[in-house]
């Protein structure tokens, strides 16, 4: 029997968090994608359906518990149920650069990067948070409370719906990082769209 060429799509992503001025990097790891979502919106951006598209990247604190010795336990990232979310989102900003809501598209952005001939495509995410952001941080990273509002151990780009939240399409789960007003945080988020030539079903 002659075989069938198939085609299939392997999704991976990546973040690296850092402060830009000192080159400190707190985090630097693959993620969990959500194969569900991230199908769903790939289908909605290549349809124009006007949704689907990498709109926002998401900050919460609820992915990790620190026992009074230091020891931590961290929770599985969310990847299944159509609604899955954050364990605890406390903070969100816009990195879509063509949204009139991003009133930083220079810093906080999105840009797809492609070598030619190669069956890979990055998407390129960067986000700043500034020292001024968020606005009631507190204004030194020494924190004791580390389930402190902007003491990030967790975080996920989602899609754009125009009736509400999107979706989310990746989640990644991580040490404990406080945002406070001493420091820059920037977050560089590579999700890489492979096409997996040369399958063959039989």
């Amino acid at each position: 029997m002659q075989g069938k060429d198939l085609t299939g799509l392997h999704i991976e992503g990546h973040i690296k968090i850092f402060d830009p001025e000192s080159g400190d990097v707190y985090i630097n790891k693959r993620n969990a994608i959500h194969y569900e979502n991230m199908s769903i919106a790939l289908a909605e951006s290549i349809a124009n359906a006007g949704q689907g598209f990498i709109y926002k990247l998401s900050f919460g604190n609820g992915g990790t518990t620190v026992d009074p010795t230091g020891i931590i336990t961290y929770l599985t990232p969310n990847s299944t149920g159509t609604n899955a979310s954050l364990y605890n989102k406390t903070y969100s900003k816009v990195v879509d650069d063509r949204a009139v809501v991003n009133n930083d598209p220079i810093r906080n952005k999105i840009e797809t990067r492609h070598v030619t001939g190669r069956n890979y495509t990055d998407v390129f995410v960067t986000c700043l948070l500034d020292y001024g952001e968020p606005s009631d941080q507190e204004a030194f990273d020494n924190t004791s409370n580390n389930s402190g509002t902007y003491v990030f151990d967790e975080l996920g780009l989602e899609s754009y719906d125009p009736d509400g939240d999107g979706k989310l399409l990746t989640h990644v789960i991580f040490h404990p990082v406080q945002k406070s007003l001493n420091r820059l945080i920037q977050i560089d988020y590579t999700v890489r769209i492979q096409s997996l030539t040369g399958l063959t079903e039989g």
